[in-house]
């Protein structure tokens, strides 16, 4: 995160929820994961699953997502704003 501006992996997550949303909280960081190349790390599944959770953090925190009371994430306004993401 910069200074309050949307990193290009934060955007990416926010597509990833407004095509799944609303998104279970562990779903994100398995969307992550098909969204790139396969790795031999070891690993690498958890680190994705690491940065999906600091992803969300800060999507939050920034008023671009927000938790339904069943654990899942829904995008915004600002957040649908941001990225285009239809109704």
């Amino acid at each position: 995160m910069s200074d309050g501006y949307p990193t290009a992996a934060q955007k990416e997550a926010l597509r990833l929820i407004c095509g799944h949303e609303p998104m279970p909280a562990y779903r994100l960081a398995d969307e992550l994961v098909a969204a790139r190349r396969p790795s031999t790390n070891p690993g690498y599944v958890r680190a994705i699953a690491r940065m999906a959770g600091m992803l969300a953090w800060r999507l939050q925190a920034q008023g671009f997502i927000a938790e339904t009371r069943a654990g899942e994430w829904v995008i915004t306004a600002d957040g649908r704003a941001l990225i285009a993401c239809p109704v």
